[in-house]
């Protein structure tokens, strides 16, 4: 298995509701991702995917996000816009963007600071 990892980032505002009352409040983070692919298979150029396709895909979609405030998007009206939810909503706009059927996403991690951080993990 062959496991490919992008890292980037984006800045943007959001505020939790029913979490501690800190977060609560309007606040921002430079969130940094990290996505990782995988492929049991190499094209025929040896690579699962070229890395500048892989990355232009993760900048489109966090490109929606970035210096945006998370709440008032769609994608985040019914759910709270944390860590948690930024990773899966990520993973699945990239597994929807990927046309190789050999080429999963097996997990995204959203870094809202240097020591905190969640991962959703795709079970095969």
């Amino acid at each position: 298995m062959f496991e490919l990892k992008v890292i980037t980032s984006f800045a943007a505002a959001h505020r939790l509701k029913m979490v501690a009352k800190k977060c609560e409040s309007m606040h921002g983070h430079n969130w940094k991702i990290e996505v990782c692919v995988e492929s049991k298979r190499l094209n025929n150029a040896g690579i699962v995917i070229d890395f500048g396709e892989i990355k232009k895909q993760v900048a489109e979609i966090t490109g929606k996000l970035d210096h945006c405030v998370l709440n008032e998007l769609d994608c985040f009206r019914n759910n709270n816009p944390s860590s948690e939810n930024i990773a899966l909503y990520i993973a699945n706009e990239l597994q929807a963007t990927i046309k190789n059927n050999d080429i999963k996403v097996t997990s995204v991690t959203a870094w809202e600071s240097e020591d905190a951080c969640a991962t959703y993990k795709l079970v095969p």
